[in-house]
Protein backbone atom coordinates (compact mmCIF):
# COMPACT_ATOMS: atom_id res chain seq x y z
CA UNK A 1 0.00 0.00 0.00
CA UNK A 2 2.85 2.39 0.87
CA UNK A 3 4.48 1.78 -2.52
CA UNK A 4 1.17 2.40 -4.29
CA UNK A 5 0.70 5.68 -2.40
CA UNK A 6 4.25 6.74 -3.21
CA UNK A 7 3.75 6.01 -6.89
CA UNK A 8 0.54 8.02 -6.94
CA UNK A 9 2.16 10.95 -5.15
CA UNK A 10 5.09 10.83 -7.55
CA UNK A 11 2.66 11.00 -10.46
CA UNK A 12 0.99 14.07 -9.00
CA UNK A 13 4.36 15.69 -8.37
CA UNK A 14 5.32 15.00 -11.99
CA UNK A 15 2.02 16.49 -13.16
CA UNK A 16 2.66 19.64 -11.16
CA UNK A 17 6.15 19.95 -12.61
CA UNK A 18 4.76 19.57 -16.13
CA UNK A 19 2.22 22.29 -15.38
CA UNK A 20 4.98 24.63 -14.23
CA UNK A 21 6.83 23.95 -17.46
CA UNK A 22 3.75 24.93 -19.48
CA UNK A 23 3.57 28.23 -17.61
CA UNK A 24 7.31 28.78 -18.02
CA UNK A 25 7.13 28.20 -21.77
CA UNK A 26 4.22 30.66 -22.07
CA UNK A 27 5.84 33.26 -19.81
CA UNK A 28 6.75 36.52 -21.56
CA UNK A 29 8.40 38.17 -18.59
CA UNK A 30 5.66 40.43 -17.28
CA UNK A 31 2.67 38.50 -18.60
CA UNK A 32 1.77 34.97 -19.66
CA UNK A 33 0.11 34.13 -22.96
CA UNK A 34 -2.68 31.54 -22.85
CA UNK A 35 -0.91 29.69 -25.67
CA UNK A 36 2.08 30.68 -27.77
CA UNK A 37 0.34 30.12 -31.11
CA UNK A 38 -3.36 30.91 -31.19
CA UNK A 39 -3.31 33.34 -28.24
CA UNK A 40 -0.23 35.58 -28.49
CA UNK A 41 -1.44 38.41 -26.22
CA UNK A 42 -2.61 38.86 -22.61
CA UNK A 43 -6.22 38.10 -21.69
CA UNK A 44 -7.89 39.41 -18.53
CA UNK A 45 -9.37 36.39 -16.84
CA UNK A 46 -6.68 34.10 -18.23
CA UNK A 47 -4.03 36.12 -16.39
CA UNK A 48 -6.12 36.03 -13.21
CA UNK A 49 -6.35 32.25 -13.30
CA UNK A 50 -2.67 32.06 -14.20
CA UNK A 51 -1.70 34.24 -11.21
CA UNK A 52 -3.78 32.01 -8.92
CA UNK A 53 -1.67 29.05 -10.03
CA UNK A 54 1.62 30.95 -9.93
CA UNK A 55 0.96 32.06 -6.35
CA UNK A 56 1.44 28.47 -5.22
CA UNK A 57 5.12 28.46 -6.18
CA UNK A 58 6.21 32.00 -7.11
CA UNK A 59 4.30 34.78 -5.40
CA UNK A 60 6.45 37.56 -6.86
CA UNK A 61 5.77 36.36 -10.39
CA UNK A 62 2.04 36.21 -9.64
CA UNK A 63 2.18 39.83 -8.46
CA UNK A 64 3.79 40.85 -11.74
CA UNK A 65 1.02 39.10 -13.71
CA UNK A 66 -1.67 41.16 -11.98
CA UNK A 67 0.24 44.43 -12.17
CA UNK A 68 0.69 43.93 -15.90
CA UNK A 69 -3.08 43.63 -16.28
CA UNK A 70 -3.68 46.87 -14.43
CA UNK A 71 -1.16 48.68 -16.64
CA UNK A 72 -3.63 48.20 -19.46
CA UNK A 73 -6.47 49.79 -17.46
CA UNK A 74 -8.26 52.64 -19.22
CA UNK A 75 -8.48 56.05 -17.56
CA UNK A 76 -12.23 55.52 -17.04
CA UNK A 77 -11.48 52.39 -15.00
CA UNK A 78 -12.18 49.64 -17.53
CA UNK A 79 -9.77 46.73 -17.56
CA UNK A 80 -9.80 45.50 -21.17
CA UNK A 81 -10.32 41.88 -22.13
CA UNK A 82 -7.10 41.85 -24.14
CA UNK A 83 -3.85 43.77 -23.86
CA UNK A 84 -2.08 43.56 -27.21
CA UNK A 85 1.36 43.12 -25.86
CA UNK A 86 3.42 45.28 -28.17
CA UNK A 87 4.15 48.93 -27.45
CA UNK A 88 2.98 50.65 -30.56
CA UNK A 89 2.94 53.88 -32.48
CA UNK A 90 -0.37 54.25 -34.29
CA UNK A 91 1.49 55.49 -37.38
CA UNK A 92 3.24 52.15 -37.77
CA UNK A 93 2.30 50.48 -41.06
CA UNK A 94 2.84 46.99 -39.63
CA UNK A 95 0.28 46.98 -36.84
CA UNK A 96 -0.70 43.39 -36.22
CA UNK A 97 -4.11 42.04 -37.14
CA UNK A 98 -5.60 42.35 -33.64
CA UNK A 99 -4.52 45.95 -33.37
CA UNK A 100 -6.09 46.85 -36.70
CA UNK A 101 -9.32 45.14 -35.66
CA UNK A 102 -9.63 46.84 -32.27
CA UNK A 103 -8.12 50.34 -32.78
CA UNK A 104 -8.49 51.12 -29.10
CA UNK A 105 -6.82 54.50 -29.60
CA UNK A 106 -10.10 55.75 -31.08
CA UNK A 107 -11.36 56.12 -27.49
CA UNK A 108 -9.68 58.89 -25.47
CA UNK A 109 -9.76 56.75 -22.31
CA UNK A 110 -7.52 54.05 -23.79
CA UNK A 111 -3.87 53.95 -22.70
CA UNK A 112 -1.50 55.80 -25.01
CA UNK A 113 1.37 53.33 -24.81
CA UNK A 114 -0.53 50.05 -25.15
CA UNK A 115 -3.04 48.71 -27.63
CA UNK A 116 -6.00 46.90 -26.09
CA UNK A 117 -9.44 45.60 -26.90
CA UNK A 118 -12.40 47.93 -26.36
CA UNK A 119 -14.41 45.64 -24.08
CA UNK A 120 -13.87 43.84 -20.78
CA UNK A 121 -14.05 40.26 -19.43
CA UNK A 122 -15.23 38.61 -16.19
CA UNK A 123 -13.82 40.59 -13.22
CA UNK A 124 -11.65 37.88 -11.68
CA UNK A 125 -8.96 40.31 -10.52
CA UNK A 126 -10.11 40.62 -6.90
CA UNK A 127 -10.08 36.83 -6.61
CA UNK A 128 -6.57 36.65 -8.01
CA UNK A 129 -5.36 39.48 -5.76
CA UNK A 130 -6.63 37.77 -2.61
CA UNK A 131 -5.32 34.35 -3.65
CA UNK A 132 -1.89 35.89 -4.16
CA UNK A 133 -2.20 37.81 -0.90
CA UNK A 134 -3.06 34.62 0.99
CA UNK A 135 0.46 33.33 0.26
CA UNK A 136 2.09 36.36 1.97
CA UNK A 137 2.70 37.37 5.54
CA UNK A 138 0.43 40.12 6.86
CA UNK A 139 2.89 42.95 6.24
CA UNK A 140 3.53 42.00 2.63
CA UNK A 141 -0.16 41.35 2.05
CA UNK A 142 -1.03 44.81 3.30
CA UNK A 143 1.49 46.40 0.95
CA UNK A 144 0.24 44.28 -1.96
CA UNK A 145 -3.37 45.22 -1.36
CA UNK A 146 -2.50 48.92 -1.13
CA UNK A 147 -0.69 48.76 -4.46
CA UNK A 148 -3.67 47.36 -6.38
CA UNK A 149 -6.60 48.77 -4.40
CA UNK A 150 -7.23 51.90 -6.47
CA UNK A 151 -7.14 49.94 -9.71
CA UNK A 152 -9.68 47.46 -8.35
CA UNK A 153 -11.96 50.19 -7.02
CA UNK A 154 -11.88 52.09 -10.29
CA UNK A 155 -12.67 48.92 -12.25
CA UNK A 156 -15.69 48.06 -10.13
CA UNK A 157 -16.88 51.68 -10.29
CA UNK A 158 -16.64 51.60 -14.07
CA UNK A 159 -18.69 48.39 -14.25
CA UNK A 160 -21.55 49.95 -12.32
CA UNK A 161 -21.33 53.43 -13.82
CA UNK A 162 -21.18 52.28 -17.43
CA UNK A 163 -22.77 48.84 -17.45
CA UNK A 164 -25.60 49.38 -14.95
CA UNK A 165 -27.23 52.49 -16.42
CA UNK A 166 -30.58 51.92 -14.69
CA UNK A 167 -28.88 51.27 -11.32
CA UNK A 168 -30.59 47.90 -10.96
CA UNK A 169 -27.53 46.02 -9.75
CA UNK A 170 -26.63 43.78 -12.68
CA UNK A 171 -23.98 44.56 -15.28
CA UNK A 172 -24.97 44.31 -18.92
CA UNK A 173 -22.59 42.95 -21.55
CA UNK A 174 -22.46 44.08 -25.13
CA UNK A 175 -20.40 41.29 -26.75
CA UNK A 176 -20.17 37.51 -26.19
CA UNK A 177 -16.41 37.89 -25.79
CA UNK A 178 -17.06 39.81 -22.56
CA UNK A 179 -18.44 36.78 -20.76
CA UNK A 180 -15.50 34.64 -21.95
CA UNK A 181 -17.85 31.73 -22.75
CA UNK A 182 -18.03 32.96 -26.31
CA UNK A 183 -20.61 30.76 -28.07
CA UNK A 184 -22.45 29.67 -24.95
CA UNK A 185 -26.14 28.74 -25.63
CA UNK A 186 -27.86 31.73 -23.96
CA UNK A 187 -26.01 34.16 -26.19
CA UNK A 188 -26.23 32.06 -29.32
CA UNK A 189 -29.96 31.53 -28.92
CA UNK A 190 -30.45 35.31 -28.79
CA UNK A 191 -28.23 35.76 -31.81
CA UNK A 192 -29.93 33.13 -33.95
CA UNK A 193 -33.51 33.88 -32.95
CA UNK A 194 -33.50 37.65 -32.86
CA UNK A 195 -30.26 39.41 -33.69
CA UNK A 196 -28.40 37.81 -36.60
CA UNK A 197 -27.74 40.55 -39.20
CA UNK A 198 -29.50 40.13 -42.53
CA UNK A 199 -26.30 39.97 -44.56
CA UNK A 200 -24.97 37.08 -42.47
CA UNK A 201 -28.29 35.25 -42.82
CA UNK A 202 -28.03 35.75 -46.57
CA UNK A 203 -24.46 34.39 -46.70
CA UNK A 204 -25.48 31.40 -44.62
CA UNK A 205 -28.55 30.64 -46.74
CA UNK A 206 -26.45 30.82 -49.91
CA UNK A 207 -23.76 28.70 -48.18
CA UNK A 208 -21.22 31.41 -48.91
CA UNK A 209 -20.18 31.60 -45.26
CA UNK A 210 -18.02 28.49 -45.78
CA UNK A 211 -15.54 30.62 -47.71
CA UNK A 212 -14.90 32.62 -44.54
CA UNK A 213 -13.20 29.57 -43.05
CA UNK A 214 -10.23 30.08 -45.35
CA UNK A 215 -9.47 33.42 -43.67
CA UNK A 216 -9.89 32.36 -40.05
CA UNK A 217 -6.58 32.24 -38.17
CA UNK A 218 -7.94 29.93 -35.45
CA UNK A 219 -8.45 27.19 -38.02
CA UNK A 220 -4.69 27.13 -38.51
CA UNK A 221 -4.30 25.81 -34.97
CA UNK A 222 -7.54 23.98 -34.16
CA UNK A 223 -10.03 21.89 -36.11
CA UNK A 224 -12.97 23.95 -37.35
CA UNK A 225 -15.27 21.43 -35.66
CA UNK A 226 -13.93 22.57 -32.28
CA UNK A 227 -14.39 26.31 -32.78
CA UNK A 228 -17.12 28.82 -33.50
CA UNK A 229 -19.11 28.23 -36.66
CA UNK A 230 -18.45 30.62 -39.52
CA UNK A 231 -21.83 32.28 -38.90
CA UNK A 232 -20.97 32.84 -35.24
CA UNK A 233 -17.52 34.19 -36.11
CA UNK A 234 -19.01 36.61 -38.66
CA UNK A 235 -21.63 37.79 -36.19
CA UNK A 236 -19.05 38.35 -33.46
CA UNK A 237 -16.91 40.39 -35.81
CA UNK A 238 -19.95 42.39 -36.89
CA UNK A 239 -20.76 43.26 -33.28
CA UNK A 240 -17.17 44.28 -32.61
CA UNK A 241 -17.13 46.44 -35.75
CA UNK A 242 -20.31 48.23 -34.61
CA UNK A 243 -18.70 49.02 -31.26
CA UNK A 244 -15.54 50.27 -32.95
CA UNK A 245 -17.53 52.58 -35.21
CA UNK A 246 -18.86 54.23 -32.04
CA UNK A 247 -15.32 54.47 -30.59
CA UNK A 248 -16.38 52.15 -27.74
CA UNK A 249 -18.37 55.02 -26.22
CA UNK A 250 -21.23 53.52 -24.25
CA UNK A 251 -23.75 56.32 -24.74
CA UNK A 252 -23.33 56.11 -28.50
CA UNK A 253 -23.72 52.36 -28.95
CA UNK A 254 -26.08 51.17 -26.23
CA UNK A 255 -29.28 52.23 -28.04
CA UNK A 256 -28.14 50.43 -31.19
CA UNK A 257 -26.26 47.53 -29.63
CA UNK A 258 -26.89 44.08 -31.07
CA UNK A 259 -26.45 42.55 -27.61
CA UNK A 260 -27.43 43.87 -24.19
CA UNK A 261 -27.49 40.88 -21.86
CA UNK A 262 -27.21 40.71 -18.08
CA UNK A 263 -25.08 37.61 -18.14
CA UNK A 264 -25.33 35.18 -15.25
CA UNK A 265 -21.69 34.06 -15.20
CA UNK A 266 -20.29 37.59 -15.37
CA UNK A 267 -22.56 38.87 -12.62
CA UNK A 268 -21.90 35.94 -10.30
CA UNK A 269 -18.17 36.58 -10.66
CA UNK A 270 -18.80 40.29 -10.07
CA UNK A 271 -20.74 39.60 -6.88
CA UNK A 272 -17.98 37.37 -5.56
CA UNK A 273 -15.40 40.00 -6.55
CA UNK A 274 -17.40 42.65 -4.66
CA UNK A 275 -17.22 40.65 -1.44
CA UNK A 276 -13.48 40.16 -1.89
CA UNK A 277 -13.01 43.87 -2.59
CA UNK A 278 -14.68 44.59 0.73
CA UNK A 279 -12.30 42.18 2.47
CA UNK A 280 -9.33 43.90 0.86
CA UNK A 281 -10.60 47.33 1.93
CA UNK A 282 -11.16 46.15 5.51
CA UNK A 283 -7.67 44.64 5.67
CA UNK A 284 -5.99 47.92 4.70
CA UNK A 285 -8.48 50.18 6.53
CA UNK A 286 -9.78 51.82 3.37
CA UNK A 287 -13.27 53.17 2.80
CA UNK A 288 -15.41 52.16 -0.16
CA UNK A 289 -17.66 55.03 -1.18
CA UNK A 290 -21.36 54.83 -0.48
CA UNK A 291 -22.51 54.67 -4.12
CA UNK A 292 -20.35 51.65 -4.87
CA UNK A 293 -21.42 49.87 -1.69
CA UNK A 294 -25.08 50.46 -2.58
CA UNK A 295 -24.47 49.03 -6.06
CA UNK A 296 -22.84 45.97 -4.54
CA UNK A 297 -25.87 45.38 -2.34
CA UNK A 298 -28.26 45.79 -5.27
CA UNK A 299 -26.33 43.14 -7.20
CA UNK A 300 -26.99 40.53 -4.52
CA UNK A 301 -30.69 41.34 -4.41
CA UNK A 302 -31.11 41.51 -8.17
CA UNK A 303 -29.43 38.12 -8.69
CA UNK A 304 -32.47 36.57 -7.00
CA UNK A 305 -34.62 37.78 -9.92
CA UNK A 306 -32.66 35.55 -12.32
CA UNK A 307 -34.08 32.45 -10.59
CA UNK A 308 -36.75 30.44 -12.41
CA UNK A 309 -38.73 28.41 -9.91
CA UNK A 310 -40.23 26.03 -12.45
CA UNK A 311 -36.90 24.80 -13.81
CA UNK A 312 -34.97 25.32 -10.59
CA UNK A 313 -32.23 27.28 -12.36
CA UNK A 314 -30.77 30.74 -12.65
CA UNK A 315 -30.59 32.23 -16.13
CA UNK A 316 -29.13 35.26 -17.90
CA UNK A 317 -31.54 38.10 -18.66
CA UNK A 318 -32.24 40.41 -21.57
CA UNK A 319 -31.42 43.93 -20.42
CA UNK A 320 -34.24 45.69 -22.28
CA UNK A 321 -37.18 43.37 -21.68
CA UNK A 322 -36.00 41.68 -18.45
CA UNK A 323 -36.97 38.39 -20.08
CA UNK A 324 -35.02 35.41 -18.76
CA UNK A 325 -33.05 33.65 -21.50
CA UNK A 326 -33.99 30.09 -20.61
CA UNK A 327 -31.10 28.19 -22.13
CA UNK A 328 -29.27 25.93 -19.70
CA UNK A 329 -25.49 26.04 -19.64
CA UNK A 330 -22.51 25.86 -17.32
CA UNK A 331 -23.63 29.29 -16.07
CA UNK A 332 -26.33 27.50 -14.05
CA UNK A 333 -23.65 26.53 -11.49
CA UNK A 334 -22.04 29.95 -11.14
CA UNK A 335 -24.45 31.21 -8.44
CA UNK A 336 -22.66 28.73 -6.16
CA UNK A 337 -19.46 30.68 -6.76
CA UNK A 338 -21.21 34.00 -6.03
CA UNK A 339 -21.79 32.85 -2.47
CA UNK A 340 -24.99 34.86 -1.97
CA UNK A 341 -27.78 32.42 -2.82
CA UNK A 342 -29.71 30.41 -0.24
CA UNK A 343 -28.70 26.94 0.88
CA UNK A 344 -31.98 25.60 -0.47
CA UNK A 345 -31.32 26.94 -3.96
CA UNK A 346 -27.73 25.73 -3.81
CA UNK A 347 -29.02 22.22 -3.07
CA UNK A 348 -31.33 22.34 -6.08
CA UNK A 349 -28.44 23.40 -8.31
CA UNK A 350 -26.29 20.54 -7.04
CA UNK A 351 -29.06 18.11 -7.95
CA UNK A 352 -28.45 19.02 -11.60
CA UNK A 353 -24.78 18.27 -11.15
CA UNK A 354 -25.74 14.76 -10.09
CA UNK A 355 -28.30 14.26 -12.89
CA UNK A 356 -26.84 11.75 -15.36
CA UNK A 357 -29.19 12.92 -18.10
CA UNK A 358 -27.94 16.49 -17.83
CA UNK A 359 -24.35 16.70 -16.60
CA UNK A 360 -23.52 13.09 -15.75
CA UNK A 361 -20.57 12.51 -18.08
CA UNK A 362 -17.40 10.54 -17.44
CA UNK A 363 -15.39 13.76 -17.59
CA UNK A 364 -17.53 16.51 -16.03
CA UNK A 365 -18.64 19.26 -16.05
CA UNK A 366 -19.81 19.73 -19.65
CA UNK A 367 -20.34 23.37 -20.60
CA UNK A 368 -23.80 22.52 -21.98
CA UNK A 369 -26.13 19.84 -20.57
CA UNK A 370 -26.51 16.59 -22.47
CA UNK A 371 -30.23 17.12 -23.00
CA UNK A 372 -29.78 20.51 -24.68
CA UNK A 373 -30.23 20.77 -28.43
CA UNK A 374 -27.06 22.87 -28.39
CA UNK A 375 -24.93 20.06 -26.96
CA UNK A 376 -21.86 19.25 -29.04
CA UNK A 377 -19.05 17.50 -27.14
CA UNK A 378 -16.33 19.05 -29.29
CA UNK A 379 -17.42 22.62 -30.03
CA UNK A 380 -15.94 25.23 -27.72
CA UNK A 381 -18.53 26.35 -25.11
CA UNK A 382 -21.37 24.17 -26.41
CA UNK A 383 -20.37 20.95 -24.68
CA UNK A 384 -16.70 20.52 -23.76
CA UNK A 385 -15.41 20.48 -20.21
CA UNK A 386 -13.18 23.38 -19.18
CA UNK A 387 -10.83 23.44 -16.20
CA UNK A 388 -11.59 27.04 -15.22
CA UNK A 389 -15.33 26.46 -14.86
CA UNK A 390 -14.65 23.27 -12.91
CA UNK A 391 -12.41 25.32 -10.61
CA UNK A 392 -15.16 27.90 -10.07
CA UNK A 393 -17.73 25.17 -9.37
CA UNK A 394 -15.41 23.42 -6.91
CA UNK A 395 -14.95 26.70 -5.06
CA UNK A 396 -18.70 27.24 -4.94
CA UNK A 397 -19.43 23.71 -3.75
CA UNK A 398 -17.04 24.17 -0.83
CA UNK A 399 -18.67 27.47 0.09
CA UNK A 400 -22.02 25.73 0.53
CA UNK A 401 -20.65 22.75 2.39
CA UNK A 402 -20.80 20.22 -0.45
CA UNK A 403 -17.29 19.12 0.37
CA UNK A 404 -17.64 15.56 -0.89
CA UNK A 405 -18.94 16.79 -4.24
CA UNK A 406 -16.09 19.29 -4.42
CA UNK A 407 -13.48 16.64 -3.67
CA UNK A 408 -14.84 14.25 -6.27
CA UNK A 409 -14.90 16.95 -8.95
CA UNK A 410 -11.40 18.03 -7.98
CA UNK A 411 -10.06 14.48 -8.30
CA UNK A 412 -11.83 13.88 -11.61
CA UNK A 413 -10.48 17.17 -12.97
CA UNK A 414 -6.91 16.33 -11.98
CA UNK A 415 -7.24 12.82 -13.40
CA UNK A 416 -8.56 14.21 -16.69
CA UNK A 417 -5.51 16.42 -17.19
CA UNK A 418 -3.17 13.70 -15.96
CA UNK A 419 -4.62 11.34 -18.54
CA UNK A 420 -4.95 13.72 -21.49
CA UNK A 421 -2.65 16.71 -21.06
CA UNK A 422 -2.91 20.47 -20.63
CA UNK A 423 -5.46 21.14 -23.34
CA UNK A 424 -7.70 24.17 -23.67
CA UNK A 425 -10.87 22.09 -23.23
CA UNK A 426 -11.94 18.43 -23.28
CA UNK A 427 -14.59 16.16 -24.74
CA UNK A 428 -16.78 15.39 -21.68
CA UNK A 429 -17.71 11.94 -22.99
CA UNK A 430 -14.28 10.59 -23.99
CA UNK A 431 -11.80 12.89 -22.24
CA UNK A 432 -10.13 13.74 -25.55
CA UNK A 433 -8.12 16.95 -25.46
CA UNK A 434 -9.52 19.74 -27.65
CA UNK A 435 -8.47 23.21 -28.69
CA UNK A 436 -4.80 24.05 -28.26
CA UNK A 437 -2.34 22.13 -26.09
CA UNK A 438 -0.09 23.65 -23.43
CA UNK A 439 -2.88 25.96 -22.30
CA UNK A 440 -1.87 28.22 -19.44
CA UNK A 441 -4.98 28.37 -17.27
CA UNK A 442 -5.36 24.61 -17.43
CA UNK A 443 -1.81 24.27 -16.10
CA UNK A 444 -2.20 27.02 -13.51
CA UNK A 445 -5.47 25.78 -12.05
CA UNK A 446 -4.24 22.19 -11.87
CA UNK A 447 -1.35 23.48 -9.79
CA UNK A 448 -3.83 25.25 -7.53
CA UNK A 449 -6.05 22.16 -7.19
CA UNK A 450 -3.05 19.99 -6.39
CA UNK A 451 -2.14 22.37 -3.56
CA UNK A 452 -5.63 22.90 -2.15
Amino acid sequence: MANKDKKFNDQLAALEQQAKEVLSNNDRGTYTVPNSGLYPHQWLWDSCFIAIGQANFDVKRAEVEIRSLLKGQWSNGMVPSIILRKDRNIDQPDLDRHDRIWRSWLNPNAPSNLATSGITQPPMIAEAVTRVGAKMNKHDRRQWYKQVFNGLINYHKWIYQERDPHREGLALLIHPWEVGLDNTPPWMSELNEHLLPWWIRMLHTAKLDTAIGWFRSDNLYVSKHERLTNVEALAFYDVQRRLRRKNYEFDKYIDHSLFAIEDLTFNCILIRANSLLREIADFIDQEIDKDLLESMERSKKELAKLWDEYSGEYFSRDFISHRLIKESSIASFMPLYSGVISQEKASRIVEYLENEHRYGTDYPVPSTPLDSHWFNPNRYWQGPTWINTNWLIIDGLKRYGFNDHAEVLKEVTIDLVKKTGFFEYFNPLTGEGLGVDSFSWTAALIIDLLNS
